[in-house]
């Protein structure tokens, strides 16, 4: 059950990041907004079961405080992106009778908004809880060791995401190109990351008897 749950997680960030990925494209050259959002709410929903089911499989107590860390951040990061990317989707786009004061503090797609701030704090609970997630994993050949370090690694974006807000870096509509590039690049970043796991899921949990080996050995 529990493989099968990361398995359904994984496939379903997986999608939605390629969605996203694809929308953020056209978005060069029509308005695409809502697709965005629209997917990146279903990429929230399938980290959770990806995470949870990562933590549930390592069966070292040893590394229960770093499972439940990246328990705690990823349900942050589901909480405020699905609050951000629902009120995008559905206040935002159906009231068109909004100001521009209003949509300067709730929609996402104003740069500097409040939401948009509250998108990048999201993405920095995200990183956090794939670093200490990556704890957990049970590397057993060279793809779960990818795995984990693209977990580890994923911290990168914590610190961009959480100072970008304290310290602008772009100016509403010169960094449109430049954000959609960067975005593309967390998308190229984190689809290998859903892939990895579902064959992780795939693939079953080692004996500790195999694990303790490829430890010895240095694997």
């Amino acid at each position: 059950m529990n493989r099968r749950i990361g398995r359904v997680g994984a496939a379903l960030s997986a999608g939605a990041t390629l969605a996203f990925a694809v929308s953020m494209i056209a978005g060069l050259f029509r308005p695409t907004l809502f697709y965005s959002c629209f997917a990146s709410i279903f990429i929230a929903l399938g980290f959770i079961p990806f995470m949870v089911s990562l933590f549930s499989l390592n069966r070292d107590g040893e590394r229960k405080a770093a499972g439940y860390a990246g328990l705690a951040f990823a349900a942050v990061y589901a909480a405020i992106i699905l609050l951000v990317y629902y009120a995008e989707c559905t206040t935002v786009r159906l009231n068109p009778s909004l100001s521009q004061e209003a949509l300067s503090i709730i929609s996402f797609g104003h740069l500097g908004s409040l939401f948009f701030n509250y998108d990048l704090l999201g993405y920095a609970c995200m990183a956090l809880a794939a670093f200490f997630i990556g704890f957990t994993v049970e590397p057993r050949d060279k793809g779960d060791r990818i795995l984990q370090w693209l977990l580890w690694l994923k911290a990168i974006f914590f610190l961009p995401c959480l100072l970008v807000p304290l310290f602008p870096v772009f100016t509403p509509g010169a960094g449109d190109t430049v954000g959609t590039i960067l975005l593309e690049f967390w998308c190229a970043y984190y689809l290998p990351v859903c892939l990895l796991g579902f064959r992780y899921f795939n693939r079953g949990l080692p004996q500790k008897g195999v694990i303790r080996r490829y430890a010895k050995a240095g694997k």
